[in-house]
């Protein structure tokens, strides 16, 4: 399907009006405003207007947005049709946490495999995921998978992003303080859970509720 580049800003916000369509279908809800979406997601609904409008028609004035219609076009867009593998590098307590967790809400993203330097947890499994050493993760690697999620120490950080890129991971969820450096054609989040709580602190503080 082609279609116009859209702006990363709305890419962020696809994943939020998805969710929220797959509540509204399975309570049988038909159709949808933007005002409705608005307060669900927490988006004005000038933005989720704009938003939409960079895939065309998709809602009639007066009439909002028809929610199986939406639920449909956002799947094949999203590729919630296809399951997004991914490997986990690091199973310490967040590492942990995640396996437990697995994406459990979304049934298309799926840890599949998970890799650590610990002896006693090489060869188990947490959460029907397998742990294998980290020096075995060049012959596990499968080319179904081109997202990597890494929690380990910030100090061996970038070496592993190096063997990551090395494979042919082409994304990388970094939940470690270090700032990574990637080829252009490997995209990295910076997830810094200390830096996000010290804003959220920030902003309480400064610019407190109304």
């Amino acid at each position: 399907m082609e279609q116009t580049k859209i702006p990363q800003a709305t890419a962020k916000r696809l994943p939020l009006y998805y969710r929220f369509l797959e509540n509204l279908h399975a309570s049988g809800k038909q159709r949808v405003s933007s005002s409705e979406l608005s307060e669900a997601v927490k988006v004005d609904s000038a933005t989720i207007r704009r938003d939409f409008s960079y895939f065309g028609a998709l809602g009639k004035k007066g009439y909002g947005y028809n929610v199986n219609y939406l639920l449909t076009f956002f799947r094949k867009t999203l590729d919630q049709d296809e399951t997004t593998k991914v490997f986990l590098i690091g199973v310490g307590n967040l590492g942990t946490a995640f396996l437990h967790y697995n994406f459990s809400k979304n049934n298309n993203t799926k840890i599949v495999m998970a890799f650590d330097v610990d002896e006693e947890k090489v060869g188990s499994q947490i959460g029907n995921v397998p742990i294998y050493h980290l020096d075995e993760f060049e012959e596990r690697m499968d080319p179904e998978v081109t997202v990597a999620i890494l929690t380990v120490p910030s100090q061996v950080a970038q070496k592993i992003a190096d063997r990551l890129v090395s494979v042919g991971i082409k994304g990388i969820l970094n939940f470690t303080p270090a700032r990574l450096t990637v080829p252009d054609h490997v995209r990295v989040h910076h997830i810094d859970l200390s830096i996000e709580l010290q804003a959220l602190t920030y902003f309480l503080k400064h610019y407190p509720a109304e």
